[in-house]
């Protein structure tokens, strides 16, 4: 019982872990798939961004909110089931409140835009359902 119980455990983590790369993996193309957009080459080498200054704070902080999906590959694997449930849910909220703000500017980046909420939003569904496979048990000491 209690194997059967660690298992599930252990493949939840490992599915959480799975669905945030499957969501970087979507990040990753998607910025790769940018370049070869006719005038972005062009936009970064004069150093602006549809009508954005890059700044090194603005390179700082697109680093932190690149890092927090990276990190949750790593923490849904590491975290004890409570904390790792409430990483998951918090992070991809946030996460997907970045996606949200940031937009789209053509076709195929909406496509996977839609793909990377998808996975958000299949990650706090997940998280949000996943229960307690040790529960306190409750003793029959702290009736009397």
């Amino acid at each position: 019982m209690n194997l059967q119980k660690q298992i599930l455990t252990i493949e939840m983590k490992a599915m959480l872990s799975t669905l945030w790369m499957f969501y970087l993996f979507n990040v990753i193309f998607r910025d790769i798939h940018e370049f070869i957009e006719p005038g972005f080459i062009e936009q970064v080498m004069t150093g602006t961004i549809d009508g954005f200054q890059i700044t090194e704070p603005l390179l700082l902080f697109g680093g932190f909110v690149a890092e927090v999906p990276i990190s949750m590959v790593l923490f849904s694997r590491l975290l004890p089931y409570g904390p790792n449930r409430w990483a998951n849910i918090i992070a991809a909220v946030i996460t997907l409140g970045f996606e949200i703000n940031n937009g789209t500017s053509d076709m195929d980046d909406t496509f996977h835009m839609v793909i990377e909420m998808a996975a958000l939003c299949f990650i706090i569904w997940s998280a949000w359902r996943w229960r307690n496979p040790f529960p306190k048990s409750y003793s029959t000491t702290q009736e009397t």
